[in-house]
């Protein structure tokens, strides 16, 4: 009998530990992957114009490298506006040499599209040199 139970807690905590690794898994370190896409502001707007349900499987939680110009700087939510269209906050503080008008070179993970903005979201970006 006490076997029985002492198998039968064992198997609830490898359970438990199981869910728990697959469920808390690390967090990604964006800045060191490789972009899985170098795209546009134009070609984003193309693909998610022609067929949004596509675009959103290709690029949702994927990582992305875009080079455009700022348009505007956010500095208290951590962000800048790039071509007008993308919307992209930083995993750390803004640099201090990025100002509006200059052509910005950044990789993070692409969030999705604002319909409301109309804007692309994108997060954990660096700036790529």
């Amino acid at each position: 009998m006490t076997k029985k139970i002492l198998l039968a807690i064992s198997l609830f905590l490898l359970l438990g530990i199981s869910v728990y690794v697959y469920t808390y898994k690390g967090h990604r370190d964006i800045e060191s992957e490789t972009a899985d896409y170098v795209v546009t502001v134009s070609g984003l707007e193309k693909e998610f114009t022609s067929n949004d349900s596509l675009a959103y499987l290709k690029y949702q939680d994927k990582t992305i490298e875009l080079t455009a110009q700022v348009t505007t700087i956010d500095t208290t939510g951590n962000g800048i506006v790039l071509g007008g269209k993308i919307f992209a906050t930083f995993k750390n503080r803004l640099p201090k040499d990025v100002t509006s008008g200059k052509m910005l070179k950044i990789k993070g993970r692409f969030l999705g599209y604002d319909e409301l903005l109309q804007e692309f979201k994108i997060d954990q970006s660096s700036i790529v040199h």
